[in-house]
């Protein structure tokens, strides 16, 4: 991290510190900009780092699997290569286009200028979808959890997961070997998860529960046991419960981004082909971009920040080329 005086004009202004940002600022390096990286939360990573380090990564090339925290110490040792000047718990609330090739972007703590900007923020201001009982409040923090961090947390448990996709699955699997039981409870009966984790799982020794809603908890002081019941027929299933893990996904919304008066659709932001949202100068990478045909991959994201990038350098510099071409004719030293 550099420590000239913030308010000097960089290239790349890049809203967002997680995977797509990270990689972002990197790929603008390679493309000999500066840049800065604007990010609400207290470290690099995103929903990485702040919610499931442990958890297995499957859809990054090279890995067969790579857990979160490992990618993102590994997008940091890539990001020291350049000088980048880094803006943590910072929270974007404007970005204003001063003139063509100047942006001002305000936080609630300073004013940064960039001559293009890049926003990454992954899927905005988000927060786990809660378990609606009138009794969860009592056990948040006392054996029901919305996230992992820890798995040997869960050594010799009795573990309850909810939900049906990646994350429920993956949880389920690598909790396995390490919780005393694992039992893996879904609203439906087809899962939404990648079809070999599904296979995976069939073939482990969780038991899985399909067309079952959570109906009570209990416990005094904490979570001791769950009752469940069958959306067909109503018959109700206790069992013994140390940890409940809901896997509802996430309730998100696009906060002050929505008012910096870029085209949105459905929650997301609208991007073309360069990555360029409806402002000129203002391009997206990651989850939190649309367009047709559009994957929230962590891959994708990948893919989408180098875009962003070259775009954003012909932006600034009409003249400068589009592609450098492949990385292995670049010299990082």
């Amino acid at each position: 991290m550099i420590t000239e005086n913030q308010h000097d004009i960089v290239d790349m202004l890049i809203i967002g510190g997680g995977p797509a940002g990270m990689f972002a600022a990197f790929y603008a390096g390679m493309r000999q900009s500066s840049m800065k990286i604007i990010d609400s939360m207290p470290q690099l990573g995103g929903q990485l780092a702040a919610l499931y380090p442990e958890k297995n990564i499957y859809d990054v090339a090279g890995f067969p699997a790579v857990t979160a925290g490992e990618l993102v110490s590994r997008l940091e040792q890539q990001l020291s290569l350049f000088p980048v000047q880094v803006h943590l718990e910072e929270k974007v609330q404007q970005v204003v286009k001063e003139e063509e090739r100047l942006f001002r972007v305000v936080t609630d703590k300073d004013v940064h200028y960039g001559r293009a900007v890049i926003i990454a923020g992954g899927v905005g201001a988000f927060e786990p979808r809660q378990l609606e009982l009138p009794e969860a409040k009592a056990y948040a923090g006392k054996g029901l959890h919305y996230f992992i961090k820890d798995l040997q947390a869960f050594s010799g448990q009795d573990v309850v997961i909810c939900g049906g996709g990646d994350s429920a699955v993956d949880w389920s699997l690598m909790l396995e070997p390490i919780a005393k039981s694992v039992t893996l409870i879904h609203r439906r009966d087809k899962f939404r998860a990648h079809e070999h984790s599904v296979e995976q799982l069939m073939k482990s020794g969780v038991r899985v529960m399909t067309s079952m809603d959570v109906k009570a908890l209990s416990g005094d002081e904490r979570l001791e046991g769950m009752t469940a019941a069958s959306r067909r027929t109503g018959e109700e299933v206790t069992l013994p419960c140390d940890s409940l893990i809901v896997n509802y996904g996430f309730v998100s919304s696009l906060g002050p981004i929505a008012e910096w008066g870029i085209e949105v659709q459905q929650g997301s932001i609208r991007v073309d082909t360069r990555m360029e949202t409806s402002i000129p100068g203002i391009f997206a990478a990651g989850d939190i971009t649309t367009y047709p045909g559009k994957l929230k991959l962590i891959a994708v994201g990948f893919g989408e920040a180098p875009t962003a990038v070259n775009n954003a350098k012909v932006y600034i510099d009409p003249q400068a080329r589009l592609s450098p071409g492949h990385s292995s004719h670049m010299k990082l030293k």
